[in-house]
């Protein structure tokens, strides 16, 4: 009997196992929120592009989170697949649903840059881009080169957490990493002595992002556990829809992400304009630049909860399809922990240290009310970030477990249900405050729902004496 492949996910020690996982993923998540926040920072600093630049930077952003959605929907149910087939010592699953997920990740790439460049105007419009024609315009520049480098985008995002469920988590990090530094050294290279403005910020990160394309298709000519044959690449109804529904979790909760930005982008122009100092035209556009600054840190912070969820894809499928439950239970603990952990190191930054983090952002070259407004939205918008990262890291390692029901609830729950609705009511009462506050009540409300998935998860995962002794027997 052919033996199975990365056998050392059932033998080695669980926080080792985390480690070598976890921490690539973490630096490769890490380095892919950096593409849109270096972007802002030299933008931010450029004093011809400024809080305008800034803004029309806020107004793109979710638009580049739905090509991830899409992307992480194909990689992260394409690499959750894997590796339970792997643990099953199913092969030939694995190799055909990687050549599906190729193809998947081409043609709905090439689609989604049609519609963006189709309808650019109305799409900027939904997300708050006619704040003010300064915005308007910096915008539409912008994301006019980011949607033609979106295909380049989704291949090299979906392509990272396959490369991991293939035992190389490392590979996956340097290939991400070396397109943030392709990104980094442009940047300022185009923004600065060449002055493209926006222009040349979204062709430095589209850069980046073909060299991360490029870096993954040589990777697919060299894989370890599993060889892609010409067979790969036939298209199969049955096994798209297997790997894809374990991977409709990563795209709601990315999705829903956007539904959430979308209304606090609408809610920050609509109460922004009620402001006796934002209602000026000239400081029209600060709210909107300060909220996509602020929501960067935080998607700094969830880089990392995120990537200690889902650097546990592998180890988790792997064991549940070895069925040993009581591995899957202890990873459970280590990855609650380190969640909270990340959490409460990133509360302290935001609230210690708000005037500092705005500095990066160009500050010295803005009014006195746009440092004034930020040190506000840093303490208020995440002061419950503690719960935020537990939350996230919940539903990613449920969907792991195959628990897409309880998965998708947990996300829907934060983004949908509490992420629209609690941006739309709090303004009626407390105006722009109110926007600010609706982020930690999602938070607080999201994690009684949480609190509850996780007993209960933990009582599914409780040890089967009998399988124990006999894995100990083994040797294992």
């Amino acid at each position: 009997m052919e033996q199975k492949s990365n056998t050392f996910l059932e033998t080695e020690k669980i926080g080792t196992l985390m480690r070598k996982y976890s921490i690539p993923c973490i630096i490769s998540l890490l380095v892919a929120a950096l593409y849109n926040i270096v972007d802002q920072i030299f933008i931010a600093n450029a004093d011809y592009l400024g809080s305008y630049g800034n803004a029309a930077n806020t107004v793109v952003f979710p638009l580049t989170v739905v090509a991830l959605a899409i992307a992480v929907m194909i990689g992260d149910g394409c690499c959750a697949f894997v590796s339970i087939s792997l643990g099953a010592n199913r092969k030939k699953d694995a190799h055909q649903s990687i050549g599906n997920a190729i193809e998947l990740c081409i043609v709905s790439s090439i689609i989604l840059t049609a519609v963006y460049l189709l309808a650019m105007e109305p799409i900027l419009t939904f997300f708050g881009g006619k704040v003010n024609a300064d915005t308007f315009a910096n915008a539409k520049e912008y994301f006019f080169w980011i949607a033609l480098g979106v295909p380049f985008y989704m291949f090299g995002q979906a392509m990272n957490p396959i490369i991991r469920s293939d035992g190389s988590p490392k590979f996956a990090m340097v290939s991400t990493v070396a397109g943030a530094v392709a990104n980094i050294i442009f940047d300022p290279i185009l923004i600065y002595p060449l002055h493209m403005g926006m222009k040349g910020a979204a062709v430095a990160t589209v850069a980046g992002q073909v060299l991360t394309a490029g870096l993954s298709v040589w990777y697919l000519f060299h894989m370890k556990a599993i060889k892609l044959e010409k067979s790969s690449f036939s298209l199969q109804g049955s096994l798209l829809r297997r790997f894809l529904t374990l991977g409709v979790t990563s795209f709601l909760a990315q999705a829903s992400l956007v539904v959430s930005m979308a209304a606090v982008q609408n809610m920050c122009t609509k109460y922004g304009a009620l402001d006796p100092v934002f209602g000026q035209i000239e400081y029209a556009q600060i709210p909107l630049a300060v909220l996509g600054i602020v929501m960067k840190f935080f998607q700094i912070a969830i880089s990392v909860a995120v990537g200690m969820a889902a650097g546990c894809i592998p180890i988790v499928g792997y064991n549940i399809g070895a069925k040993r439950k009581d591995r899957a239970k202890q990873l459970f603990t280590y990855l609650l922990t380190g969640e909270a952990a990340v959490g409460l190191i990133a509360l302290l930054i935001v609230e210690v240290f708000p005037r500092q983090l705005i500095g990066i952002f160009g500050a010295a070259n803005e009014s006195a009310y746009y440092t004034t407004f930020a040190v506000k939205s840093f303490r208020i918008y995440l002061c419950m970030m503690v719960l935020a990262t537990v939350n996230k890291g919940t539903f990613i390692y449920l969907q792991a477990l195959g628990k897409a029901v309880q998965s998708t609830l947990i996300s829907l729950t934060r983004e949908i249900i509490l992420g629209v609705a609690l941006p739309i009511i709090l303004p009626i009462f407390f105006g722009l405050d109110g926007l600010l506050y609706s982020f930690p009540a999602a938070d607080i409300l999201t994690f009684i729902v949480a609190v509850i998935i996780i007993r209960k998860t933990y009582a599914e995962l409780k040890e089967d004496k009998k399988q124990v002794f006999v894995t100990k027997e083994a040797g294992l």
